[in-house]
């Protein structure tokens, strides 16, 4: 399976509809291909503009080092040098927290990844996985 743009629009969906049966505040959903480009965005009515730039580095880091935010956020508290020092030379373009989720297909391929920001990070990743497991991808967390 490829991350087109309907099965992108099919994880975004997915997402907000666990947020609104959550009762979650509103939230920004990016979902990115495997190279870390934008594939498709929606920000929920009332989510603050800021969260499309946190929702994007949740999902740029986790693709671009083939790992979870919640991973990265290990690491960060392993490693706060090496996270630094990361964080630094990609222009703050990457979020060690929770809420950047990989999408990998039936054969366990990286295919992209998912950002959330509006909620508590926990939340978000919840969300994420959710979308992703509704557009019939793997979650990889």
């Amino acid at each position: 399976m490829k991350l087109t743009l309907e099965k992108a629009n099919q994880i975004i969906q997915g997402a907000t509809r666990k947020a609104r049966q959550l009762k979650l505040a509103p939230l920004t959903v990016v979902v990115l291909d495997e190279a870390g480009h934008l594939k498709a965005m929606q920000r929920e009515d009332g989510a603050t503009v800021i969260r499309q730039q946190i929702a994007t580095a949740k999902a740029w880091g986790a693709v671009n080092m083939g790992i979870s935010s919640r991973s990265l956020e290990a690491v960060a508290e392993q490693r706060p040098d090496f996270m630094s020092a990361l964080v630094g030379m990609t222009d703050g373009r990457i979020m060690p927290v929770p809420g950047g989720v990989l999408i990998r297909d039936e054969s366990n391929n990286l295919i992209g990844a998912v950002g959330i920001s509006g909620d508590v990070s926990d939340q978000d990743e919840r969300c994420a996985i959710a979308g992703i497991e509704a557009a019939g991808f793997i979650a990889g967390i």
